[in-house]
């Protein structure tokens, strides 16, 4: 048995629904943000897929898009642990109900 495309877009469609239930259902700020990561990481798995397995003119194109998602989630990544720091320095808690910070 070998393993196609369709058992890596498989893989990638149950993580992806793993990631946004996480993101979806978590109340700290934290795990929201882990979700989100795994979303960018099914869908990083998902170009490399389609990158190895489709037959195209610039075979490379797929692992070159996969390293500027890698590189955006990284960025974003740190700056909402920066700004998960700040609000628990502001407001004491991480939880996603109770910042209220844009409320007047």
């Amino acid at each position: 048995m070998s393993v196609d495309l369709e058992h890596y877009l498989m893989v990638g469609a149950i993580l992806f629904a793993i990631g946004l239930f996480m993101a979806l259902s978590k109340r700290n700020f934290v795990g929201v943000l882990m979700g989100i990561e795994l979303m960018f990481n099914a869908a990083n798995l998902t170009l490399i897929s389609f990158s190895r397995f489709v037959e195209s003119v610039n075979p490379i194109d797929g692992h070159v898009f996969v390293l500027f998602v890698v590189t955006v989630a990284a960025a974003e990544a740190a700056v909402a642990l920066a700004i998960a720091v700040l609000l628990y320095r502001v407001r004491g808690t991480v939880n996603v109900d109770e910042i209220n910070l844009l409320r007047w």
